[in-house]
C-alpha cells in the first residue's frame, strides 16, 4: 500500500493506524468532510480507513433525510473505483458497518483498533486490488485487443487508408489521424505502431480531452517532487513511459497553450523537462496525434499553434465515416457477433435480413463505436439463435425502405422478367443513393461509379427528381 487515507477525529485510532502501516507507506489523515473530498480528488489513494461518525457526516452532506449507506459509498467509488474502503466501528455498531459493506465497502474493523487485525485487512485488500488489476487487464486485452485487424475491408476508401498506414509505419514521420468520433483512429494508431520498427516497444495512448488542464503537462511530461501541492514524489510522464515506442495523443486539439509549447519542443528538438525540473530528457518516441476537429480552422481562430500544427501534419490520414464505407458493415457485424459470443457465452449466428437491411441504410452518426454498442445491446437482449429486430431500438428501422418482392408473371419470357427485375433494382438503388447524398448529383454519380450524364439519364428514365431528395436530412458528418 503506497497511500492510505484516514478519516477520523479519534486521535488514538489515528496514531494506531499510523504506527501499524509499513514505513514505505504514506498516511494522509483528515478530520473534516471538505478535507476528505479534496484529498480524495487530488491524491491517488489505495485504501481508505473511515469511522462511522465520519461516514454519517458525509451521508448527511448528501442531503438525505436519513443517512443512507449507498449514497456516500457510491460517490467515493465514482472518484476512486479501485480503492479499498475499511469501516471503523465500535462492537455495538457492527450492524451499521455491515450495512456499508453491502453497499460497496470492502470490510470493517472494530475499535479499539488492533494492529494485527489491521495488517491482515491491509494484506487482504492488497490481494483483492491485484486481482482487480489482473481482471481489468484481461478485459482490456479481450475488448481492446488487436483482433479487429482480422476484419478484411472491401471499401476502396479503407483500402487506401491501409496502404497509407503500411507506407508510413516503417518511417519516423509524425502522423496526424483525422476523422469523426468512433471511426477507429485509436485502432489505426495501433496498426501504425504494429507495422513500425518500434513494434516491440510500448504503445502509450493518452486521451488529452479527458485530462484536466491543470494536470495535462504533469501527465505528459511527469513532475519532480515538490513541483506543486500534492507532488510528494517524482512521477514519470507518458513520454517517458513510451520511450523506444509510440505515444498516441488523442484529441490533441484540447491541450492547453503551455502544453502545446512543450509538445512543439519535443517534436522540434526531441527533448522535454518534467514539471518543476531543469534537466533535459530525451524523447525517444514516435508521435501519432488524432483529432475529430478542424485543427486548421482552430489555428485561424487562434486556438491552436500553427507551428505545432505543421509539425503534426507531416503525414495526415483521414479515416472515413461508417456511412462512407457501408460495404464493410456485414463484415463488422460478423466480427462483433462472434466477439460477443465469447464474452457473453452465447452462440448467436448472424442477424435477421431485416436487421441487416436496416443497418445498411442507417446513417451511423456515432460510426463504428455506435455499431458496436448497438450490437452489444442486441446481443444481451437476444434469446434466439439470431439477432432479430425485436432486440434493436425501433429508431433503427424508421428510415428503412421496406423490402418488397418483385411480382413475377410466369406467362412472360425469362428475358422480360429479367428486364423488369433489373429495372426495379436500378430504381431502388438510385433512390437510396440520392436519399443518402441529399440529392447531390456529383456525389451520387461518384459513388455509383458512373458519369453525371449517365445518372441524369437514369433519373429521367425512372422519373426521379433530385429536389425530392433535398428535403431529407443530410448524413451526419
Amino acid at each position: 500500500m503506497n497511500t492510505i487515507l484516514l478519516f477520523t477525529q479519534n486521535l488514538h485510532t489515528r496514531d494506531t493506524i499510523r504506527s501499524a502501516v509499513a514505513s514505505n507507506s504514506r498516511v494522509q489523515a483528515v478530520s473534516e468532510p471538505h478535507q476528505f473530498w479534496e484529498s480524495l480528488q487530488s491524491i491517488a489513494c489505495d485504501c481508505l480507513f473511515i469511522d462511522l461518525a465520519a461516514l454519517e457526516k458525509l451521508s448527511t452532506e448528501e442531503e438525505a433525510r436519513e443517512p443512507h449507506p449507498s449514497a456516500v459509498i457510491e460517490r467515493i467509488k465514482r472518484l476512486r473505483p479501485m480503492m479499498g474502503i475499511v469501516v471503523i466501528a465500535a462492537n455495538a455498531d457492527v450492524r451499521k458497518a455491515v450495512a456499508y459493506m453491502k453497499h460497496g465497502a470492502s470490510t470493517y474493523i472494530t475499535e479499539p483498533v488492533d494492529v494485527d487485525e489491521m495488517r491482515l485487512v491491509l494484506d487482504e485488500i492488497q490481494r483483492e486490488w491485484r486481482q482487480q488489476c489482473e481482471l481489468a487487464y484481461l478485459r482490456e486485452r479481450l475488448w481492446q485487443g488487436d483482433t479487429i485487424d482480422h476484419v478484411q475491408t472491401v471499401s476502396p476508401l479503407m483500402k487506401k487508408v491501409t496502404e497509407n498506414v503500411r507506407s508510413v509505419a516503417p518511417t519516423k514521420a509524425t502522423v496526424l489521424l483525422l476523422g469523426e468520433t468512433g471511426t477507429g483512429k485509436s485502432f489505426t494508431a495501433k496498426m501504425i505502431h504494429r507495422y513500425s520498427n518500434r513494434k516491440d516497444g510500448p504503445f502509450i495512448s493518452v486521451h488529452c480531452g479527458a485530462i484536466p488542464d491543470t494536470l495535462i503537462e504533469s501527465e505528459l511530461f511527469g513532475h519532480e517532487k515538490g513541483a506543486f501541492t500534492g507532488a510528494h514524489r517524482r512521477k514519470s510522464g507518458k513520454f517517458e513511459m513510451a520511450s523506444s515506442g509510440t505515444i498516441f495523443l488523442d484529441e490533441i486539439g484540447t491541450v492547453t497553450p503551455s502544453a502545446q509549447v512543450k509538445l512543439l519542443t519535443v517534436l522540434q528538438e526531441g527533448i522535454y523537462q518534467r514539471v518543476g525540473g531543469e534537466t533535459n530528457l530525451k524523447a525517444d518516441v514516435r508521435v501519432i496525434a488524432a483529432s475529430n476537429g478542424d485543427l486548421k480552422q482552430m489555428c485561424v481562430d487562434g486556438l491552436f499553434r500553427k507551428d505545432l500544427y505543421y509539425r503534426l501534419n507531416v503525414f495526415p490520414i483521414t479515416i472515413p465515416q461508417l456511412f462512407e464505407r457501408r460495404e464493410d458493415i456485414p463484415l463488422f457485424v460478423d466480427f462483433f457477433v462472434n466477439k460477443f459470443n465469447q464474452f457473453n457465452a452465447k452462440n448467436i449466428q448472424g442477424v435477421h435480413p431485416d436487421v441487416m437491411h436496416a443497418l445498411m441504410q442507417y446513417d451511423w452518426p456515432g460510426n463504428l463505436r455506435e455499431l458496436e454498442n448497438l450490437l452489444e445491446r442486441a446481443h444481451i437482449l437476444e434469446t434466439t439463435g439470431q439477432l432479430t429486430p425485436e432486440s434493436f431500438p425501433s429508431e433503427l428501422f424508421e428510415r428503412m425502405e421496406p423490402v418488397t418482392e418483385i411480382a413475377i408473371d410466369t406467362s412472360e419470357t425469362l428475358a422480360a422478367v429479367r428486364s423488369k427485375a433489373l429495372a426495379e433494382t436500378e430504381r431502388r438503388y438510385l433512390k437510396q443513393l440520392l436519399l443518402r447524398n441529399n440529392g447531390r448529383i456529383n456525389a451520387s454519380a461518384g459513388e455509383a461509379g458512373i458519369s453525371t450524364r449517365q445518372l441524369n439519364k437514369l433519373m429521367h428514365k425512372y422519373q426521379l427528381e433530385k429536389n425530392a431528395f433535398k428535403t431529407s436530412a443530410s448524413p451526419t458528418k
